[in-house]
């Protein structure tokens, strides 16, 4: 026997005419106070079943009882009037149990408190960023390197300790095994009300009730989406999103683990549609929040929507497991349709960072480039790889998925297509305006050279990814480099010890002419920066082995200059190894 669930609609109070007449009045009595009682105390449990009403709980199995016993049969009016009511109080108590299950407290999240309030809290820390600003730069510089940054699961690294361990410990799927995140008396409260919904023929109600389900478990992250990123960089918002993903996906299977662990009783019909109506209510949630973040293209938000890309395929296959049928129809599409979205969102980022990269307006007069150092957009660029090289099988599967035959599709297409444009417009802009500075030219582009060598062999895979030729080819530009400045700033130095003496007067003269053009040479190539020491100190050894031998060749044809050199053959080499340190002198000399 089932009534609607509402408000009860009890009739005018008659004189009992009979027991059971007696008998519903009286619960009739104790429903309808209960009813006009609102408030955290009025019902027979409180939140976390430490508390029971035993008068009303009384109330509600007496009208179930009577229910039961079904004691006014038809067609009696009165009996008629009687079983009207009964029906009512039956409804009236069906939705009182319903309120109940909707008040009770069944999760526990008293040991998650502490990652959800650092979660909410934790700056942002260095952003990964495709481009880092220069504030960002400097930032990363201070921390102890470049590529440093902030994992985007709410992890440390090395860049920063701004995220706690007790959030990364979280994307553990062990870690779960050792949190309690059930309360037993409230699954207990869960099988007392499940015995007395199916007893009123009400569970349709129910089922119905647990897409609002509590679940502190799951909320309380999900808090961090929908309050605490009102105000929050779309950056921040979508690691947060990816780290929450996660943490729920893995919170979600440890939550029905620990409910099929409970003792079993009147419920236990009930807990796969309850855990899945959880969980669909939450997952669908998370989907909404990413598909608010589809229409972004900026290809500065690249690696943070691959990670919400990712978090997302990875989460979905063991989500899915939890469901079935219409359910896991509408999981499935909507993930699907949302993935599809983000990909091709992020196509369309990656063809902006190839852009940045092949357009960009570089200023010719900047520091580095003048001292011959690394242009920042090589610095740029070379981060961009390392941090695309991270996630290589989902950009491959993406750029794979647009079609058309475009070189461009896979990771090791674009990386190629980027270093290219790089390289050309080093070339084309900068070296181009270095020329009028002697060697310096030579000098700026075997650095930046060396400076793409050096982060492709350490950037995880892509080395191999690129093939041996790529490096052979440019380690012999390298050597070219390396040779024409050596050629250009050093070699008419060395070719006044070369050229005949006669003609040109004394040996003294030539010696002298030798020690100014020297020290002229030296005073405006000090100044000059090669940040990588190992090419530092090979340039230093080419140099000496070019200058040194043919100074003391030269001396040995004049011995008789041994008494009044101005530099040995030892002072030359120090002064020679003394180079390329990027010393702050005269810009005149730049």
């Amino acid at each position: 026997m089932g009534a609607a669930v509402g408000k009860p609609a009890f009739g005018v109070a008659v004189a009992p005419k009979s027991q059971a007449e007696e008998r519903l009045a009286l619960a009739e009595h104790a429903l309808l106070q209960w009813t006009r009682s609102p408030g955290a105390d009025a019902g027979i449990w409180d939140a976390d079943a430490s508390y029971t009403n035993r008068g009303l709980l009384a109330a509600v199995d007496e009208v179930l009882l009577l229910a039961a016993e079904d004691p006014f049969p038809f067609p009696a009016a009165a009996a008629a009037s009687a079983r009207l009511r009964l029906d009512s109080a039956v409804g009236a108590a069906a939705s009182r149990m319903v309120e109940e299950f909707l008040r009770v407290r069944v999760w526990n999240a008293s040991r998650l408190r502490g990652a959800v309030h650092r979660l909410s809290l934790a700056s942002t820390g260095l952003s990964l960023l495709v481009f880092p600003s220069a504030g960002e730069r400097a930032s990363s510089a201070g921390t102890g390197g470049e590529g440093e940054v902030d994992a985007s699961d709410g992890s440390r690294s090395r860049a920063s300790s701004g995220v706690p361990y007790d959030v990364a410990d979280l994307l553990d799927a062990e870690v779960w095994d050792g949190l309690d995140l059930i309360c037993p008396a409230g699954v207990s409260v869960l099988h007392e009300i499940a015995l007395r919904i199916v007893r009123a023929g009400c569970t349709e109600e129910l089922v119905r009730a647990f897409a609002n389900a509590p679940c502190n478990v799951l909320d309380s992250f999900l808090s961090i989406l929908r309050v605490e990123c009102s105000q929050q960089t779309a950056e921040a918002v979508i690691k947060r999103w990816t780290t929450v993903t996660k943490i729920i996906g893995k919170a979600i299977v440890a939550m029905r683990r620990q409910l099929y662990a409970q003792n079993p009783g009147a419920f236990d019909g009930f807990r796969d549609e309850y855990l899945l109506a959880i969980a669909e209510n939450r997952i669908l949630i998370l989907l909404d929040f990413a598909n608010g973040f589809t229409s972004i293209t900026s290809h500065e938000k690249l690696v943070y929507m691959l990670g919400m890309y990712e978090a997302l395929a990875d989460a979905a296959p063991s989500l899915l497991l939890l469901f079935s049928g219409a359910r896991k129809q509408l999981i499935a599409e909507r993930t699907q349709g949302i993935l599809m979205k983000l990909a091709g969102a992020i196509r369309v980022m990656v063809s902006g960072v190839m852009a940045k990269i092949q357009g960009e307006c570089m200023s010719p007069r900047t520091p580095s480039a003048a001292a011959g150092g690394v242009h920042p957009l090589a610095r740029d660029a070379m981060t961009c790889v390392e941090l695309l090289a991270r996630h290589r099988t989902t950009l491959d599967l993406i750029l794979a998925d647009a079609g058309g035959g475009d070189e461009r599709g896979s990771l090791a297409g674009v990386v190629s297509d980027l270093i290219a444009g790089l390289e050309h417009n080093l070339q084309g802009r900068l070296a181009v305006a270095c020329a009028d500075a002697g060697g310096s030219r030579h000098l700026f582009l075997a650095n930046n050279i060396s400076f793409v060598l050096s982060r492709v062999a350490d950037a995880d895979g892509v080395a191999a990814m690129l093939g041996a030729a790529f490096a052979a080819r440019r380690r012999s530009r390298l050597e070219q480099h390396l040779a024409s400045y050596a050629a250009s700033s050093w070699g008419p130095v060395v070719a006044l010890l070369d050229t005949p003496v006669c003609g040109r007067g004394k040996p003294a003269k030539i010696l002298a002419e030798f020690n100014a053009a020297f020290t002229r040479t030296r005073d405006s190539e000090v100044c000059r920066e090669v940040p990588d020491p190992v090419l530092r100190a090979v340039l230093r050894h080419a140099l000496s082995d070019m200058v040194v031998p043919a100074y003391c060749a030269f001396l040995q044809k004049q011995p008789k200059l041994w008494k009044s050199v101005r530099y040995t053959a030892d002072d030359l080499a120090e002064s020679l190894s003394e180079l390329f340190e990027g010393e702050v002198t005269d810009a005149r000399k730049i």
